[in-house]
């Protein structure tokens, strides 16, 4: 048995699926603004009584000012841009089928896979780490194994939008204790099945993807890799992001009193409390490795909000970010929770030198937030 010590934990890949289809902010406003003139049309009587509230149309620069997003990726366009439904549909699979998220997991996985030249039968373990799980069980992980074809475990975890990074600490320690030497980490995310595309501060903000993380021992990942220097994980409990829908208390967007059963948050109040809480904790942790955070050579931060990611940047480089320094992947895809910051990994690692420093962060709801230095090999 080697020691824990000299198990060093490396990304070895990343996958991405994409869903083909994708909404622009022009067809997101139209839809929106149809459903808010039908609403105000029907509801004439008590807006002009005093005893409704009209609704307020929304525009394009409203909300490219607001968050930064110009389009979003979605598994089911059509039903979210008819104004009578505004939510994804598809029809229901059997047992015997594979599930939706399922299947874009997979999908994501494979391109992981295939990147680091690695076999299905070469991998030990699955863990499905996303926010919006389809089921609570059979576990999404352990479907998503088998139609791999790996024969070893696999469970869901769920930290909101910290989820993926969380699942990268937790494969890093299974590598560390030599409990296995590959494992993949998967964030399949239909965030557009969470959402309330009826309200008009947050309709805009998510959309859906899936992604993949293969996290290997060092003496067996390709010879090009990223070297997991350190990790840190925090939660601080908050109401200001939050989703009620469950088992006990299930509710459908057209039912009374169901405006929480969907996301909701406190947008300034996120803003003011996470922004210091992530700087600060990724200023420490870089301390603690003997890193200068201003030598950081690249930040994948969440991708939740451009104005967040520009200031947490600047807290933790000394200066204004670039584009290069903290790329961005939310004007396309929009916030696709746990798989923000994998995204940006993905589509902006490429072109870094061995040697370079970065580091993949994530934040949301709980509060949590989790931390991922990295140093490219190879």
């Amino acid at each position: 048995m080697r020691r824990m010590a000299d198990i060093t934990p490396v990304i070895s890949s990343t996958g991405l699926f994409t869903p083909p289809d994708s909404i622009s902010n022009a067809e997101l406003v139209a839809s929106f603004n149809a459903y808010v003139e039908r609403f105000n049309a029907d509801h004439a009587a008590g807006i002009a009584e005093g005893t409704v509230t009209a609704l307020a149309p929304s525009s394009v620069e409203f909300i490219e000012k607001a968050s930064g997003i110009k389009a979003r990726h979605v598994i089911s366009k059509a039903p979210i841009l008819d104004p009578a439904i505004m939510a994804p549909r598809w029809d229901e699979r059997s047992n015997e089928d594979i599930s939706v998220l399922a299947e874009i997991g997979v999908k994501a996985a494979q391109d992981a896979l295939e990147a680091a030249g690695r076999e299905p039968g070469e991998v030990d373990a699955v863990l499905c780490a996303a926010s919006n799980m389809q089921r609570p069980y059979p576990a999404m992980a352990i479907e998503i194994q088998q139609a791999l074809g790996i024969d070893g475990f696999g469970f869901d975890m769920n930290v909101a939008c910290s989820s993926a990074t969380f699942g990268i600490q937790t494969a890093a320690d299974y590598v560390r204790a030599g409990h296995a030497r590959s494992v993949l980490v998967v964030s399949p995310e239909i965030c557009s099945g969470h959402l309330n595309w009826r309200d008009r501060d947050s309709h805009f903000i998510f959309g859906d993807v899936a992604t993949a993380v293969l996290v290997e021992a060092k003496d067996f990942a390709p010879q090009s890799h990223w070297e997991i220097v350190g990790t840190k994980l925090k939660t601080v409990f908050s109401n200001n992001i939050r989703n009620n829908f469950g088992f006990l208390n299930r509710a459908t967007p057209e039912s009374a009193g169901s405006a929480d059963k969907l996301f909701v948050q406190e947008g300034r109040k996120v803003f003011k409390e996470v922004v210091p809480m992530v700087a600060t904790m990724i200023v420490e942790e870089a301390g603690k490795l003997g890193i200068d955070p201003a030598g950081l050579r690249r930040l994948w931060l969440h991708q939740a909000n451009q104005g967040m990611n520009r200031l947490i940047a600047q807290r933790v480089l000394g200066h204004e970010a670039s584009d290069d320094e903290s790329p961005t992947v939310l004007d396309t895809y929009g916030n696709t929770s746990s798989a923000g910051s994998i995204i940006a990994f993905h589509l902006n690692q490429a072109d870094l030198a061995a040697g370079d420093l970065g580091l993949i962060c994530s934040f949301g709801a709980g509060y949590s937030a989790g931390t991922v230095f990295v140093r490219k090999v190879g």
